[in-house]
């Protein structure tokens, strides 16, 4: 009869034991689940943050180059309007130099021309300064881009300002007769 009470004391303690030994392991599977739910927070937070960061130089490269996009527009207009007996002269080629380095450190920024004439016109990346109705192109075919636009790194800086075709009216049509 003891025995069956010290067997009954030994089997109560080993259930105890065993709960005990139940309720460390839920308690370790749950800060274990806890420790890999925070390690994903945290790279999911670091991942965030280097995307922001690289959000953040690209609008300010966006931003920078698009405030020198005027001054390639005059050196590019200065240097097609360089008369002809002053086409050698080495400060002449200087700016030729100083004009196509800018443009070429750009373009490794990513940014690009955007193409236009003979194109067929595209209002995301067009903008129609003047619509000619005319004959001899084709309805919407950009005729002469009168500022070129840029896109850097697939977004438009700036859009073309283009002269766009467009079919002549019947009133224009009467007109011209």
């Amino acid at each position: 009869m003891e025995e069956k009470v010290e067997q009954k004391g030994v089997e109560e303690k080993l259930e105890e034991e065993l709960d005990e030994l139940a309720k460390a392991s839920a308690e370790a599977a749950e800060y274990l689940e806890q420790l890999q739910r925070s390690q994903a927070e945290f790279a999911n937070y670091k991942k965030r943050i280097e995307r922001e960061r690289e959000d953040f130089v690209t609008l300010a490269n966006a931003a920078l180059i698009a405030k020198l996009l005027p001054v390639l527009d005059d050196c590019e207009r200065a240097l097609q309007t360089v008369p002809d007996d002053l086409q050698g002269l080495t400060w002449v080629e200087g700016i030729f130099l100083l004009e196509r380095r800018l443009r070429m450190t750009l373009e490794q920024e990513g940014l690009a021309e955007i193409e236009t004439v003979g194109k067929k016109f595209a209002p995301e990346l067009h903008h129609a300064a003047v619509r000619e109705e005319t004959t001899e192109y084709e309805e919407d075919e950009i005729i002469s881009e009168l500022q070129k636009g840029y896109t850097l790194h697939d977004t438009v800086l700036r859009p073309s300002m283009v002269r766009v075709a467009a079919r002549p009216t019947d009133e224009s049509k009467e007109q011209t007769e």
